[in-house]
């Protein structure tokens, strides 16, 4: 079996065109805080600033130092809040050591209505009550859904498989495809017999971490695979499932890098769309955000 090679930088160059007539017309801009130097964040912001750039959007990186204390992110989070124009931002994790333990307070501090990354509580709560609800995602899994959509694959009634609880993929990811009316298993790492569940799952949906997790032998003959894993090894970035094997049962299937990562990016760019949308329609009405 050839599987659907599910492109991501297909999808996601299609995704950021339909993006360009509202970037033109409303204007929004994006800024990305950065504290200290991780070379993946770094990389992952150059590529934000670049799909930026494609559709014309305003962004800006602040890029903080290493040793910068709570207090004073605290305040630059506060300077981003009450700055009317500044659309959106983000806090790119993971932060320094010693800020780590309060991502948590550093995600609650952020204004929901500028939250592109879609992880405080608010926006997160309105994504359990219903697709038309998902106004704010988490980037991952919108960019999942997205993905899916752009090659018509179908989730509705499909038994689905999501591995990883995580709260930024796993479990928005989950609820999202429980959205679509789709029947949804949830695995982790306390899962007993995770291959009883994965064998059983029309789509798989992998987010782990853990380079070739899922072998051939754990996906059913003709499952949509999308392997949302990336880990730098040796040999290469790797995803969660061994592509080389289970690309001979899938019947589509994402590749690691090109499939889900720019999705991803392209889903943030869409969720600062958004939120200037939804910040136009707030100046409105109060209640509409």
């Amino acid at each position: 079996m050839t599987p659907l090679l599910l492109d991501g930088r297909k999808a996601s160059q299609a995704l950021l065109e339909s993006l360009k007539k509202d970037v033109a017309s409303l204007n929004p801009s994006l800024t990305v805080v950065q504290v200290g130097d991780d070379p993946a964040s770094t990389s992952y912001i150059a590529q934000k600033m670049k799909s930026c750039d494609t559709v014309g959007m305003r962004h800006e990186h602040r890029h903080l130092p290493a040793d910068t204390t709570l207090e004073d992110l605290f305040a630059v989070i506060e300077e981003l809040n009450t700055n009317p124009d500044v659309t959106g931002f983000i806090v790119q994790l993971p932060l320094p050591v010693h800020l780590s333990q309060y991502v948590p307070q550093v995600i609650r501090a952020i204004n929901p209505m500028k939250d592109v990354d879609g992880f405080c509580a608010y926006n997160l709560g309105k994504m359990f009550l219903s697709k038309e609800f998902e106004h704010l995602p988490p980037a991952t899994p919108s960019g999942v859904m997205q993905l899916l959509a752009f090659y018509d694959i179908e989730i509705e009634g499909k038994d689905v498989v999501v591995v990883g609880h995580s709260n930024t993929v796993g479990k928005p990811l989950s609820t999202m495809f429980l959205n679509r009316n789709a029947t949804v298993t949830t695995c982790h790492i306390h899962t007993k017999d995770l291959a009883r569940h994965t064998r059983e799952a029309d789509i798989l949906a992998v987010a782990v971490g853990k380079p070739g997790l899922i072998s051939a032998d754990m996906v059913k003959e003709g499952a949509v695979v999308v392997d949302i894993g990336i880990t730098k090894t040796e040999s290469g970035l790797k995803g969660d499932v061994d592509f080389d094997s289970v690309s001979q049962k899938a019947s589509a299937i994402t590749p690691v890098p090109g499939g889900v990562g720019p999705m991803t990016v392209a889903s943030l760019i869409r969720n600062c769309v958004r939120a200037k949308q939804r910040q136009l329609e707030s100046e409105k009405s109060e209640n509409s955000f």
